[in-house]
């Protein structure tokens, strides 16, 4: 089979399409073929070398298709069954293994198993951003960095769900008005405007009680002077650089400030949680009542060129990769 490896820590051009053994469920384990790959920033940290894993190793974690063989004790799933999931490594890759206990069951009557792929790890980030981490209620104010990129534009809808009032920022105008047709009531072109000045004079100089942060190094400052007192900054991601060391005594300086850096392996940690947020995003998809925005859609083979578009920041939504 093919699948996109990974030789060495570099950038976009250490993605190598290679042929590798098509690999054999165990114990506990499903072998999936796939229908489509999420690319996600976290994979280039990984291919960068960022977050560490030792070369060789397929890339990927996120994806879904039609489970191919099972493996011994594997009661859950048949072959024939459509599966996602957003914890598997080597999902960039015609055929992965997957533990039954990270796959969820998606009906593609009603989610298309393309869209389901594309759900996963972002939909269900958003989910426990909103839902969990900072469980958003009406009379509430978020600001939404990056709010036309994958997760911001289904934080919006979250969001508003919700019943709060969402600022979200964005670099360009298209980008903006994407975000606004995702449910956000301001937004800020951060490329013209200043963020922290803009998102006081929205809130009467009163701040907002949480910020979504993905972007990191370049927001993590002003993020906090954005918030009112005792605020949350809640930071889950870094595309443009890991956040420097930060004294803690700003945060009493600042109005005694929550600062929390999750992960979604931390909001799925039992099989429980797992399903209710991987249910709760498919039913709403299925229902129309949460869009999926597909921004690109790559051949495996072109890998490389997603990462380069994505670190580009000229994506909006999700990108995906087809076998």
């Amino acid at each position: 089979m093919k699948a996109i490896r990974v030789n060495q820590h570099g950038g976009p051009e250490v993605l190598s399409y290679e042929d590798v053994p098509v690999p054999e469920p165990g114990e506990g384990e499903v072998r999936v073929r796939l229908a489509a790959a999420g690319v996600n920033y976290i994979d280039t940290y990984r291919r960068s070398g960022l977050y560490p894993t030792e070369p060789p190793f397929t890339l990927g974690s996120e994806g879904a298709g039609e489970v191919d063989a099972v493996g011994e004790g594997v009661e859950e799933f048949s072959v024939g069954d459509y599966v996602a999931w957003a914890s598997a490594p080597g999902s960039y890759a015609e055929y992965v293994v997957v533990p039954a206990e990270n796959l969820v069951p998606v009906n593609v009557t009603l989610v298309e198993a393309r869209v389901a792929a594309a759900a996963m790890l972002q939909g269900m980030t958003a989910h426990y951003l909103t839902h969990s981490t900072f469980p958003l209620e009406e009379g509430h104010t978020a600001l939404v960095h990056a709010a036309a990129g994958g997760v911001g534009l289904l934080l919006c809808q979250m969001a508003k769900m919700r019943g709060a009032t969402v600022i979200g920022t964005a670099g360009t105008e298209e980008k903006a008005r994407l975000a606004r047709e995702a449910g956000a009531d301001e937004m800020i072109l951060y490329t013209e405007q200043d963020f922290v000045e803009e998102t006081r004079r929205i809130t009467g100089g009163e701040g907002v009680d949480v910020v979504y942060d993905s972007v990191g190094r370049t927001t993590f400052d002003g993020s906090l002077d954005c918030l009112k007192m005792r605020g949350y900054m809640v930071l889950f991601g870094q595309s443009s650089g890991p956040v420097p060391p930060v004294d803690l005594q700003i945060l009493n300086q600042k109005g005694g400030l929550f600062v929390t850096r999750p992960s979604l392996a931390h909001y799925t940690a039992t099989r429980e949680e797992l399903l209710w947020r991987a249910e709760s995003i498919l039913s709403w998809i299925g229902q129309n009542n949460l869009q999926v925005r597909i921004g690109g859609t790559y051949a495996l083979s072109d890998a490389a060129q997603a990462h380069r578009d994505l670190e580009g920041r000229k994506t909006t939504g999700k990108l995906i990769l087809i076998p």
